[in-house]
């Protein structure tokens, strides 16, 4: 039987954000979280940061620039999926300018 964990560990989103903005967002976000769901910086560079939480448990975010101007952001977490996914449907969602089309 496979473990259901196992798909929901590394989420993806798109953005309009500027990689240093969705950093700060996460700084933000996950700082605010009540209890048992907050998680603080640990290490960060310019492009990707990781966050403790409770238990010790890893929160990891990793924004790049693309060449239409959007953010892929890359959020990684065993048993705050939960909170990662809120976070990322949090994000403005990036427009491609060729067509209009939000993704």
């Amino acid at each position: 039987m496979r473990h259901q964990q196992t798909g929901r560990t590394l989420q993806q989103q798109r953005t309009s954000l500027p990689p240093a903005e969705v950093l700060a967002a996460a700084k933000e976000f996950f700082s605010r979280q009540s209890g048992i769901y907050a998680a603080f910086l640990e290490k960060e560079g310019p492009t990707w940061m990781s966050l403790r939480g409770q238990g010790g448990e890893e929160i990891a975010v990793a924004a790049t620039s693309e060449a239409d101007g959007s953010t892929v952001v890359s959020a990684s977490s065993y048993m705050f999926d939960a909170q990662v996914a809120l976070f990322l449907t949090g994000l403005p969602p990036a427009v491609d300018a060729a067509t209009g089309v939000v993704s």
